[in-house]
């Protein structure tokens, strides 16, 4: 089966809109619409599930409704059910802290950068083998880190963020059709903050 799944990290409800912790919900929904146009997102695998396809290849735009903490047990389910290879089929969507607004960072692999979101996924996974596309928000300074991701981008964070998400959108189409390596070339081309 030629799917590959693409999952928004990000916390439910309206209260969290617009939070830097939601950019991977912000990315995945502009995939959405430029891949799955119309489309009516399906509640499934403790989430919101839309299909689309990307020249021709089925992919699977994922939002889990759980908390961000607890991310992983709808990209289990995702997974097992389309018995999906993580190293070849899955790509999360996510925020970092460690990296400056507007940066973006792919990876193949590799450890969580004390995000509790790709922890759990990885905890159910069993596996830190799938592809992760970081987007930079800056780190918190003084303020509490919950606090600050929790909390809204100031109007000089929007400005290099924006142009960012849409980078990323581009970014996660070209880990479908080329491949992580590729994606890697063309986009992890930006500096930590």
């Amino acid at each position: 089966m030629n799917v590959k799944l693409i999952v928004g990290l990000g916390n439910p409800g309206r209260r969290y809109d617009g939070s830097r912790h939601n950019v991977g919900s912000v990315v995945l929904d502009r995939l959405a619409r430029r891949y799955a146009p119309g489309a009516v997102a399906r509640g499934k695998f403790h989430g919101a599930l839309v299909e689309g396809a990307v020249n021709s290849r089925r992919v699977l735009l994922l939002k889990p409704a759980t908390y961000m903490n607890a991310s992983g047990q709808s990209v289990a389910e995702a997974v097992r059910f389309y018995r999906l290879e993580p190293s070849a089929d899955l790509l999360v969507l996510v925020d970092d802290t460690a990296l400056a607004c507007g940066s973006l960072r792919i990876r193949s692999s590799g450890g969580t950068g004390g995000h509790n979101g790709l922890e759990d996924i990885q905890q159910k996974l069993a596996t830190d083998a799938y592809a992760r596309l970081r987007i930079g928000i800056d780190p918190p300074g003084q303020t509490p880190g919950r606090e600050y991701v929790l909390g809204r981008f100031r109007p000089d964070q929007l400005e290099a963020v924006e142009p960012a998400l849409e980078e990323a959108v581009d970014a996660a189409t070209c880990w479908v059709v080329h491949g992580v390596l590729e994606a890697m070339n063309q986009f992890n081309r930006r500096q930590t903050a």
